[in-house]
């Protein structure tokens, strides 16, 4: 057997005391805190997911979502406050990380927000630090961190992040605000709402525009909701809760149930208040206007901005389309439910049935509410004047018993509305319920169960025992043990025959708070208050049919699945549910749902499946009932509405009929002035065509002769610079060559010279070292002559190296003036090397030139092709327009005659139509006088038929009482002889069956049966006549319904094409009066020349569509000019007779411009 699992199915209410506890995910999707977890609700769709909430979480401060609408963040607090961020792009919206203070003990975050490029996310504390954490999320790290300042007069604090720490910007010096709300107009610009009901624009600290919400007509109508709730109470000035921004401005709160729409002014620095959004009164409540005093605590637009959607303290959703707000002019705009009205208070009651898929709960808001489980829809609604403290179901689904602090009330659930028909004078019930069979009723009173029986309201029994209050009791299901347990710590069983107890438990240290029974009956489970289980106290306990699975709430708001057989081990599973205490648990017959409420004011449906996620399968299929009770009065007033209905649909249907028929008329004249009109334009059209082609056949020759010539002079030119050139280079490059070679001569002979020098002075000086050694090894010889000998040596060595030194000197300067020669010669090849790629230079862009000009020449063939092209297209749409208006003047023809046989037929059917109302007048009375007739001698044929009848019956009645009495005495005397038997008792016996046989007969018993079942079958028979009666009528409003919409979508469609036909003709007329102005304008263009407009068609910046040009501009606009004089004079003529003809023309809606001329 697998273990049982409950999954989150569908919620029904709104967890208040959360910040920022509305958000939009995308168009359809919005975010919501319900319970302990956060619901996204598809708003078409109407389908919800589900985040749960962290385990044993102490609570849920606030919630943030990036910009990028990927990420969520939730504010709770466990162990210790953290912020846990969710990834809403996966389908279980998987988490992924979770935030905390660090090392600073943090209790909780009271608000937060991501960066704009949602890396980054800030939030902050509340008591007693106040401090502001700024993290890198993904990381989760802490980036920066401040201590706010917390005084006992509000003020706005701004800071930025800057080199890893949150620094506080100046504000310019200002009053004392208390801020309640502000929002991020820009990256500088911040807009702010005070307590006071002032809105404050700051940019960059400084204020730039304030100004207050309240106006006469808010105070006044605050004053009077006030003088309603509290005469001595002064009117509240309207506090600014909330303010959301978008691309038009921002829309902010401005008091209880109201919201203001401003939008930016031409100066950027202003607002303009544009529109004012209600709440709007609640009808189904006791005092209506006390819906419109909710204070708004959200306000979200949706991404693409066509959708508003707020919250209030009391848990209600609102919404309300921004285009319908701005399209609803001087009226009173007001906001809808967004999904159903929900609880804005402890629901106390909890009580489904067999028959139809319903919850019924009450509330100590003092409302009592309706759910359907399978459409998860709210059915009925109603408040009352009393808190409500118990509910219970009837098992057909059409009664309800509800207990209010004074009075217990049976009350009908009729089609629209919760009606009272049976009070009990039973004080502060708190639990109550109908048993499975719906013939008895038990209701607490105090430590007394009263059993009341439903079909005679009539006390039936009184189970007194109980010490203390009664906390819980429970049927059991054959309806004949009641189990109810006590405050005093009793739990019995009782007999719901016999009113005594068959068991009992009593423990008189404890107190029990809940009890139920098993299916089979054998088994009771009731929960203690004092006993906890894992810390957590249990408060409702609730068995499943199959009895696999026993689930309790507990005081914190989670759900445990209990497996049963019960185990010593703690085998259970546990749910994140609600955010307070469970007060009831209910599962459904079938087992497929578990149903949960809290004082949250939140109801939780829970679908119960099997690990591998397939519902429990069902003993029996179970058929709902679809019957609904409805009143006399209120059945024939929706007869009648229904009838008025039909009377309307008749009346709009002859109405538009009559409204075609003029537009049909209006439309057809507006078709013959339009189709005469454009006539006579495409005329003119034509004539100018014929001259727009002779001026392009003149233009291409003209373009042509000036290319040839343009083409001839080219090339000659370029031959002449090719020749010019070609020749300037070869005289150049001889030049060059006889340079080159002059150089390359002049230094082989340098290199000759200084070879013979170097050769020349190398034997000098070896011929002067061998002839001085000679003179030496002579003078050492001769040691007298020495000295002579070295004076002389001397002076000749030291004429030597002069002449050498001068040598040397004469040879350098030779060397260095033929090197700077040399030099010369290279720089003046250099220049020429630069003219000769100067003039290749100028080569290059000659050709290039000449390639452009072949460009030129293609360009302007295509434009003439192009010009061709266009001609043909408007040959063809001038052929195809001809067609169209030939044909739809023939149509136009035809109406016409239609039309006036039409009103011919008309006429002659009014008068007969006359003469027949005048003869049938008199016939109508004289047949009014015989109904009346054959109405009296009817009623007087039926009164005797019933007086026969009557005499018949008594006839036979008293007939039956004289064989009545007749066998009463027989039975008498033969009772006698029996008695005579008394000693004998076998005889006795005979004679006893004897008696039976002769006088018990089984018709009797038939009879009565047969008469019970002659009522029944009556009463379907005349139920069946009356459901197929409503039902044929439904078909036949339905029908007539679809028929009306067939016909209004037929006329809206033929509404549209003639629309649309009158909008494209007036374009066409609109653009041929344009080019009648250009050619006016070309025409009055006098004194140019035709070289000028040749020039300004070949140069490259000419825009090849303004390529055509007049060239008898005078005779043809004069000529133009005269057509178009005789043409509207023959015209004028023509409307002057159709005028006298036809005295009434029917009211055209739009006048086309008239086509002014100049004379």
């Amino acid at each position: 057997m697998s273990a049982v699992v409950a999954q989150c199915h569908y919620s029904f209410g709104l967890r208040r005391g959360v910040a920022n506890n509305l958000l939009y995910f995308d168009e359809q999707t919005v975010i919501f805190p319900s319970g302990n977890n956060c619901v996204r609700y598809n708003i078409d769709q109407k389908w919800q997911r589900f985040i749960p909430g962290l385990e044993r979480s102490q609570g849920m401060y606030a919630l943030a979502i990036s910009s990028n609408r990927r990420y969520l963040a939730v504010s709770e607090r466990g162990e210790r406050a953290t912020i846990t961020v969710y990834n809403l792009q996966h389908e279980q919206s998987r988490k992924r990380k979770v935030l905390n203070g660090g090392d600073i003990h943090v209790q909780e975050f009271v608000s937060m927000a991501f960066s704009t490029d949602s890396k980054y996310l800030i939030g902050q504390s509340g008591t007693p630090d106040y401090t502001l954490f700024y993290w890198m999320w993904e990381k989760q790290k802490v980036m920066a961190m401040v201590k706010t300042t917390v005084a006992a007069n509000p003020v706005n604090q701004l800071f930025r992040y800057a080199e890893g720490v949150l620094k506080q910007s100046t504000f310019h010096k200002q009053e004392t605000h208390n801020f309640l709300s502000h929002a991020w107009m820009s990256e500088e610009r911040v807009i702010a709402g005070t307590e006071a009901g002032r809105l404050m624009v700051f940019e960059s600290g400084d204020l730039r525009w304030d100004m207050s919400v309240t106006t006469k007509a808010t105070m006044s109508q605050d004053s009077d909701s006030a003088e309603r709730n509290d005469e001595e109470a002064p009117p509240q000035l309207p506090r600014v809760t909330v303010i959301t921004a978008y691309s038009k401005g921002f829309a902010c709160s401005a008091g209880p149930g109201t919201v203001y729409l401003f939008e930016r002014t031409d100066d950027k620095d202003n607002y303009r208040k544009t529109r004012e959004i209600r709440i709007p009164p609640d009808q189904c409540s006791h005092e209506p206007s006390y819906a419109e005093q909710q204070q708004i605590v959200s306000l979200v637009i949706s991404p693409s901005e066509e959708t508003v959607v707020t919250s209030t303290d009391r848990g209600q959703l609102y919404s309300i389309a921004l285009s319908s707000a701005e399209t609803s002019k001087g009226e009173q705009v007001q906001f809808e439910f967004l999904s159903h009205s929900f609880h804005s208070g402890s629901i106390t009651g909890l009580s489904i049935c067999i028959r139809k898929p319903i919850i019924a709960t009450c509330s100590l808001d003092q409302s009592v509410r309706i759910w359907n489980v399978e459409t998860n829809t709210l059915e009925l609604y109603k408040e009352f004047q009393e808190e409500a403290f118990s509910i219970a179901l009837h098992p057909s689904g059409l009664y309800v018993m509800v207990g209010f602090s004074d009075k217990l009330r049976l009350m009908n659930l009729l089609i629209d509305d919760v009606r009272t028909f049976k009070e009990f004078t039973v004080r502060g019930c708190r639990e109550c319920a109908f048993s499975h069979g719906g013939h008895l009723l038990a209701a607490v009173n105090g430590n007394v169960i009263h059993i009341y029986s439903t079909s005679t309201f009539e006390n039936v029994l009184n189970l007194k025992g109980h010490n203390g209050k009664v906390r819980s009791i429970a049927w059991s299901g054959d309806d004949s043990r009641l189990v109810s347990c006590g405050m005093e710590g009793a739990v019995y069983e009782w007999n719901t025959l016999t009113s005594k107890r068959e068991s009992e438990s009593v423990l008189k240290s404890c107190s029990y708070t809940s009890v139920t029974v098993s299916s089979d009956a054998k088994t009771i489970f009731a929960i203690l208050r004092e006993v906890p289980a894992e810390d957590v106290a249990y408060t409702t306990i609730a068995m499943s049919r199959s009895g696999r699975t026993l689930f309790t709430g507990t005081s914190i708001g989670t759900i445990r699945a209990i497996k049963y057989p019960l185990s010593i081990q703690k085998d259970w599973i546990e749910y994140q549910a609600h955010s307070s205490p469970v007060t009831k648990m209910v599962i459904t017959f079938d087992d497929q749902y578990l149903l949960t409420v809290s004082e949250d004011g939140c109801l939780l449906i829970w679908k119960i499946i099997d690990k591998e996620g397939r519902g429990l399968k069902r003993d029996k299929e179970i058929t709902y009932a679809e019957e609904i009770l409805i009143i006399k009065p209120d059945l024939e007033e929706k007869n009648q509405v229904m009838l008025e209905l039909k009377t309307r649909v008749e009346e709009l249907k002859m109405e538009n009929e009559y409204q075609l028929r003029l537009k049909d008329m209006n439309y057809n004249e507006k078709t013959k002035e339009l189709s005469a009109k454009f006539v006579r334009q495409m005329e003119s059209l034509k004539t100018k065509i014929q001259i727009l082609k002779t001026e392009r056949d003149n233009m291409e020759v003209a373009n042509q002769e000036t290319m040839f010539e343009v083409m001839e002079k080219h090339s000659k030119e370029l031959q002449d610079m090719e020749s010019a050139n070609s020749q300037k280079l070869m005289l150049e490059y001889e030049k060059y060559q006889e340079l080159q070679f002059k150089s390359q001569q002049m230094q082989q002979d340098y290199e000759e010279q200084l070879q013979q020098m170097d050769e020349s002075k190398t034997a000098a000086l070896e011929e002067l070292t061998l002839y001085y050694e000679g003179k030496i090894q002579e003078k050492l010889l001769v040691l007298e002559q020495v000295r002579e000998f070295e004076e002389s040596r001397k002076q000749m060595e030291e004429d030597g190296d002069r002449e050498i030194q001068d040598i040397r000197i004469r040879y350098e300067r030779w060397l260095r003036d033929e090197r700077e020669a040399n030099m010369l010669m290279k720089r003046d090849t250099g220049i020429m090397k630069k003219k000769f790629s100067s003039l290749q230079t100028n080569i290059d862009n000659r050709n290039v030139e000449m390639e452009r000009m072949k460009s030129e020449q293609q360009n302007l063939q295509a434009i003439i092709k192009s010009l061709e092209k266009d001609i043909l297209a408007l040959k063809k749409a001038i052929q195809e327009r001809d067609e169209t208006i030939q044909d739809k003047e023939k149509r136009i023809y035809d109406l016409k005659k239609k039309n006036q046989e039409l009103e011919k037929f008309k006429l002659v059917l009014d008068y007969k139509i006359k003469e027949l109302k005048k003869q049938i007048e008199p016939r109508e009375n004289d047949i009014k006088e015989m109904k009346e007739q054959i109405h009296e001698e009817l009623d007087i044929a039926e009164l005797k038929l019933k007086l026969t009848t009557t005499d018949k019956e008594m006839h036979k009645g008293l007939k039956k009482v004289r064989d009545v009495e007749a066998l009463v005495r027989r039975f008498k005397t033969d009772l006698h002889n029996c008695v005579g038997f008394i000693q004998e008792p076998k005889r006795l016996k005979d004679s006893i069956r004897d008696l039976y046989d002769r006088y018990a007969q089984q018709s009797d018993v038939l009879d009565i049966v047969s008469v019970d079942g002659n009522i029944q079958r009556e009463y379907a028979r005349q139920r069946e006549h009356l459901e197929r009666n409503v039902a044929s009528l439904k078909m036949k409003l339905a029908n007539d319904s679809v028929v009306h919409h067939a016909d209004n979508v037929k006329i809206m469609q033929e509404n549209v094409t003639l629309i649309s036909e009158v909008n494209d003709l007036r374009r066409e007329l609109h653009l041929v009066r344009s080019q009648v102005h250009d050619y006016k304008g070309l025409m009055g263009k006098k004194g140019q020349k035709q070289t000028n407009t040749l020039k300004a068609l070949l140069s490259p910046r000419a825009n090849p569509s303004n390529m055509v040009v007049r060239l008898n501009e005078e005779d043809e606009g004069d000529r133009i000019i005269q057509l178009q004089r005789l043409e509207i004079k023959r015209l004028r003529e023509e409307i002057q007779v159709l005028m006298k003809i036809h005295s009434y023309r029917p009211p055209s809606t739009t006048k086309l411009p008239s086509l002014q001329t100049n004379a």
